[in-house]
């Protein structure tokens, strides 16, 4: 019997494909000042091939609605039998092409979704940490798989605003405590609100909270390792 260890060493490259909603404000201009943008990322029900699906909760739903509503809007789908965090790098490609070809202001983007959404809310801020202003993940949490909860440390210094239902039966309330704690104790700059009567639809009273949106635009992009007199 021969036994060998050997190392493998390729280079693979693959090409995928998102369908995304993209709103722009009332009076936006190319040659304008840029603006803020939210990136949205649907939960697990929504997934699939049909962009409407994408319209019936979150941002995609209350951006059209409201007059005035002061950001350009990013809410790309994810495939069938995918989850979001197969899409990391593809959603980070889709946000540079966005500043490539519209007036966004890369200090002001925010980053928001709910339940697999609000799972890939966590995971695509910690894998790009220098990029968000601020995150709000709505019935969420972070898997151990990917290093959570101790990879909240590396986003100790991106605001949080952290939304959840007292009787989610679906994503269990403790998902969204445990990241809350770690970040806290990380030093980290998080707030959070549990709905006492709510299940699992804690995204749709978020949403139409115009607190939401003042929260967001109170902050700009914070680098990580920064000091305050850097910033």
């Amino acid at each position: 019997m021969i036994i060998k260890s050997e190392n493998f060493h390729a280079t693979f490259s693959r090409t995928m494909a998102l369908g995304y909603w993209l709103t722009l404000p009332d009076g936006y201009t190319s040659a304008g000042a840029p603006w803020p943008l939210i990136l949205f990322l649907h939960g697990a029900g929504e997934r699939g091939s049909d962009l409407e699906q994408v319209r019936q909760h979150g941002i995609p739903r209350i951006a059209p609605q409201q007059e005035n509503f002061p950001f350009i809007t990013l809410a790309p789908q994810c495939p069938a039998n995918h989850w979001w965090s197969d899409y990391l790098d593809v959603l980070i490609g889709l946000l540079d092409t966005t500043l490539e070809h519209y007036a966004v202001d890369p200090d002001r983007i925010y980053l928001t979704g709910l339940s697999m959404g609000g799972y890939g809310t966590w995971h695509l801020a910690a894998e790009y940490p220098d990029r968000f202003a601020a995150i709000a993940p709505i019935c969420g949490g972070g898997l151990w798989a990917y290093g959570f909860p101790e990879r909240v440390a590396d986003i100790r210094h991106i605001p949080a605003w952290v939304f959840h239902g007292a009787k989610d039966e679906l994503v269990p309330l403790r998902e969204s405590e445990v990241l809350v704690n770690a970040l806290r104790e990380a030093g980290g700059d998080v707030q959070f609100t549990v709905y006492p009567e709510a299940g699992h639809d804690s995204w749709t009273e978020t949403y139409d909270n115009p607190a939401l949106y003042d929260w967001f635009r109170s902050h700009a992009r914070r680098k990580s390792g920064a000091s305050e007199d850097e910033e």
